[in-house]
């Protein structure tokens, strides 16, 4: 064998042998990965933005070196004049990108019911979303959420809300952006009547943000109706495009944490197993960002956020 085929023989095995050892490592890597990612909804800063404390420009950088959260998910409220404002807009998306930060959507509030009654102010309420569907698509984000309020019976508002987040997912799907519910009080909060809705749109760029804590649908004169969040998440996990991990208080039995409500004279304590819930979203086989959500008042937003993190970080592990 002549010495020119040697060397060549033996430089092919040792680039065939990196190669193996390279799909070893991106295997391994690929492993690594965890189930979920852990994003932060801008709402967990509320008490400290409208404070003054914080402006909502900084927020991007506040949760990737606060934190070390590299997802972020913004509230309208807190931007409410500049959804049309490119300098300000062009502003946020070089702040997050110059922290490696990820703008993944943008929670929408204030702009009417999708579901109203009234045609005319349904039709409103769609088309004052518009603008916040091209806020998303020029900051990256993958969705808007938004809220599927509305009255009448229970037949009624479903229809009255299908008709209304249809005609927005049509508008939002031309720009590849997803419109995504909350249930977030009302018949919204009942997960049966939820996925109903959204079996009745019946369109991929429509979908859910489950709330762990926000299955509180109504309340009489001594009682409160709330749907079961477990039942709830399992029920619109097929159609979630989001996770929102809702925190208050927690509790000494890790991994419970406790939503506080106030609806009626004595509070009503809900406790919520994050195993058990995380585990419906793991069996939903849903890959994608759990946002933190915390709105507690024992520990102040900074410690709550952490300690949040470290509930999704710790049940990560366990289900991994």
């Amino acid at each position: 064998m002549s010495q020119n085929r040697r060397d060549f023989m033996m430089q092919s095995a040792a680039v065939a042998g990196l190669a193996v050892l390279g799909g070893s490592a991106t295997a391994s890597a690929a492993q690594k990965k965890p189930w979920f990612e852990i994003s932060l909804a801008e709402w967990s800063l509320h008490k400290a933005i409208r404070a003054g404390k914080i402006d909502h420009l900084d927020y991007a950088r506040i949760s990737k070196e606060e934190f070390g959260i590299s997802g972020v998910e913004y509230v309208n409220q807190f931007f409410m004049d500049k959804a049309t404002d490119e300098k300000y807009l062009g502003e946020m998306k070089k702040r997050a990108a110059d922290y490696g930060v990820k703008s993944l959507l943008i929670m929408c509030d204030r702009e009417g019911r999708l579901g109203d009654p009234d045609a005319k102010k349904r039709t409103e309420a769609v088309e004052n979303h518009y603008k916040w569907v091209d806020a998303a698509k020029f900051l990256g984000c993958h969705s808007i959420r938004v809220n599927a309020g509305s009255a009448g019976t229970y037949e009624e508002q479903m229809k009255l809300a299908a008709d209304g987040l249809s005609r927005l997912t049509a508008y939002a799907a031309k720009q590849d952006i997803n419109v995504i519910v909350e249930n977030h009080g009302g018949l919204s909060s009942n997960g049966e009547w939820l996925a109903g809705v959204m079996k009745k749109v019946g369109d991929d760029h429509c979908g859910t943000l489950p709330d762990f804590g926000n299955f509180f649908i109504s309340r009489g004169k001594n009682s409160i109706e709330w749907f079961s969040n477990y039942e709830g998440t399992k029920l619109l996990m097929p159609y979630a495009k989001g996770v929102s991990a809702k925190t208050h208080e927690f509790l000494d039995q890790w991994p419970m944490s406790t939503f506080q409500t106030r609806y009626m004279n004595q509070g009503v304590i809900i406790e919520t197993d994050y195993v058990k819930i995380m585990q419906i979203v793991k069996d939903a086989n849903y890959t994608g960002f759990v946002g933190i959500e915390y709105e507690g008042s024992e520990l102040d937003e900074y410690a709550g956020i952490r300690r949040s993190k470290k509930l999704l970080e710790d049940v990560r592990e366990k289900l991994a």
